[in-house]
């Protein structure tokens, strides 16, 4: 059977062709309702069938595609989703001409149909043969060691393909590159260990950028238009250090991504200059904002955000449409607003911890920082003090002994504790100055916890899995991994939900339990985190002729107080394995992605 999208030809002749039994009789249905219950009739019937084969797996699979299948044909389904996959399916056995309907429309039905049908091999990380019956005992704790020894081998063979900051060959390479970045900034070796040098000499333009690093041609245009869009970027030097000189390597593909912006990201920003806040406000913070400067979406946590800039720009920043430029001079709140920010939380004794953001707190000098801290110390409510911060990898030489000791200055055992949450990708950021900069933090009795946004640049198979194993290492906790946002100027970013759990299940689930600490959360419009993990926070309810599957995520409030759900659409399965495909994989290997709803 024919898994990679090159390989199957996903039409309606192939969707019809797989499933005559099935469909036999829907075209003779007099409308879309006497069809709709013929097909919801069948589904429930071959899951019952799957039930009486006794292949436990294959009922399993049948199970939940029969439940995915009725959930499409439900006519609240195409209320909700503004399409009706039953009158799609009912207009093709009908031979009624559908040319909205896209190949990964109908490679989705052809998959849940063969799921439907027990027709899937999924095993595609390892195959290995069924323990034999007769064996128990010793024996059979030795076969099954064995099986283990082989399967952590085929991982580690996997993870090796993603080369870690750490390596001799990786440290060797970054000090090669910050001597053509010194170069290119007029630098002295004693700068670069400076913070200040490196927050004054952040790259802004192509042609300081294109001094300092070997910028492919697109990369070039879109800084290029970035600039002349009045669009925020900026790299630091440190960071740019990171960027190899032969890029084609594809070692640095995730760093790049972080920071060089592709086209039609830059088209799309720039078309919005003048209204960001409403084209790209996706979280709808300007609803869940009480007052200036403060989120709250949860009863015992708000979010502050007093410094509205950072050393270095992201290109997939959730806050893309409030930050100007790096480093803004003016990027800091007039202190009478941050009072009042604080005397409203101060006002509202259920709010337990702060997660003070921005912008990147921790690019304020020491005595702003002070002056800051100082003032959320005085909240009683206040027993957690989360700071949310990328300086530990965009320039970590500004965690300095000073900035270590004061932030741990604020941490009380037993009354109030203090914390940094950062934000790496990619083992390839995992530098020994990331290393150091985290022993200075914890060092002090300070967790560090990381949350990872989940992009199509490190989404290959045991990409993020390789990361988790790095950070444990260093020390820091992996917190959330981010399904990234469904904001349409991200689009190269998106992965869908389906890769995620696929990872989370096939992947991190083979780390041991410490590694793997992180939760898998999808960001929604004013509601906040949805945990993916488990269907119960989710309905897929139809999918759209481009092959965007569309679910309907429940609240995370579902069950303890009455709020309206969210509907919203993913990123194409096919587009997404068409995607891996073209940067290299094979997407054979992520076949079982199409069953995880």
């Amino acid at each position: 059977m024919a898994h990679e999208p090159r390989d199957v030809p996903y039409s309606a002749d192939l969707f019809l062709r797989e499933n005559q039994d099935f469909l036999r009789g829907i075209a003779a249905c007099g409308d879309v309702h006497a069809a709709r219950r013929i097909l919801y009739r069948r589904a429930s019937m071959r899951q019952y069938g799957a039930a009486e084969s006794g292949h436990d797996l294959r009922y399993v699979l049948a199970r939940d595609c029969a439940r995915v299948l009725r959930g499409l044909l439900a006519e609240r389904s195409d209320r909700l989703a503004g399409f009706s996959v039953t009158q799609a399916i009912w207009d093709l056995a009908r031979s009624v001409a559908r040319p909205d309907l896209q190949p990964a429309f109908h490679a989705e039905l052809i998959h849940l149909m063969r799921g439907l049908q027990g027709k899937v091999d999924l095993y595609s990380v390892a195959k290995e043969p069924a323990e034999p019956e007769a064996l128990n005992g010793r024996e059979a704790a030795l076969f099954r060691s064995e099986q283990l020894d082989r399967l952590w081998a085929t991982v580690q063979n996997r993870m090796d393909r993603y080369e870690s900051g750490l390596l001799p060959q990786a440290i060797l390479r970054r000090e090669r590159r910050r001597q053509r970045v010194l170069a290119a900034l007029g630098g002295r070796p004693e700068d670069w260990t400076d913070w200040h040098w490196h927050t004054a000499n952040v790259l802004r333009s192509v042609d300081v950028l294109a001094n300092a690093v070997k910028l492919h041609p697109d990369e070039a245009r879109a800084v290029r238009r970035s600039g002349e869009a009045h669009l925020p970027f900026g790299v630091t030097p440190y960071y740019a250090s990171l960027m190899d000189d032969d890029p084609e390597a594809g070692r640095d593909r995730a760093v790049r991504a972080q920071v060089l912006p592709p086209l039609d990201y830059v088209a799309r920003m720039a078309c919005h200059r003048d209204d960001r806040c409403m084209a790209f406000d996706f979280m709808r913070e300007g609803d869940t904002s009480p007052v200036d400067l403060v989120t709250r979406r949860y009863p015992a946590i708000a979010i502050l955000k007093p410094y509205n800039t950072c050393p270095q720009i992201c290109v997939y920043c959730q806050r893309n449409w409030e930050i100007e430029t790096a480093m803004a001079p003016d990027a800091l709140a007039p202190w009478e607003r941050i009072e009042a920010a604080c005397d409203w939380i101060q006002a509202h004794p259920a709010i337990r911890e702060l997660l003070i953001t921005g912008g990147d707190p921790l690019a304020l000098p020491d005595e702003d920082l002070r002056r800051l801290l100082d003032r959320v110390r005085a909240i009683p409510s206040l027993d957690l003090i989360r700071i949310g911060s990328r300086v530990p990898v965009t320039l970590p030489f500004r965690i300095t002994d000073a900035l270590a000791d004061l932030l741990a200055g604020y941490r009380v055992p037993g009354h109030r504790d203090i914390c940094v949450v950062t934000h790496i990708e990619h083992p390839y950021e995992v530098t020994p100055e990331l290393v150091a900069a985290a022993a200075r933090l914890i060092g002090r009795g300070l967790s560090v916890y990381n949350q990872l946004v989940y992009t199509f640049h490190v989404s290959r198979r045991f990409e993020a899995a390789s990361l988790r194993l790095l950070l444990r290492r260093v020390g820091i906790e992996p917190y959330y991994t981010f399904v990234p946002k469904g904001k349409e100027e991200m689009r190269a970013y998106r992965v869908p939900i389906a890769r995620v759990m696929q990872e989370q299940k096939e992947e991190a689930r083979l780390l041991p339990g410490t590694r793997r600490t992180d939760e898998p959360v999808y960001n929604l419009p004013g509601l906040g985190k949805n945990h993916i993990r488990a269907v119960q926070h989710r309905d897929l309810i139809s999918i759209l002729p481009d092959g965007a599957r569309v679910y309907e995520f429940h609240p995370w409030e579902k069950n303890v107080v009455r709020r309206q759900a969210y509907v919203g659409s993913d990123v194409p399965l096919l587009e997404y394995l068409q995607r891996l495909e073209a940067s290299g994989e094979d997407v054979g290997e992520y076949r079982s992605i199409w069953y995880y709803y």
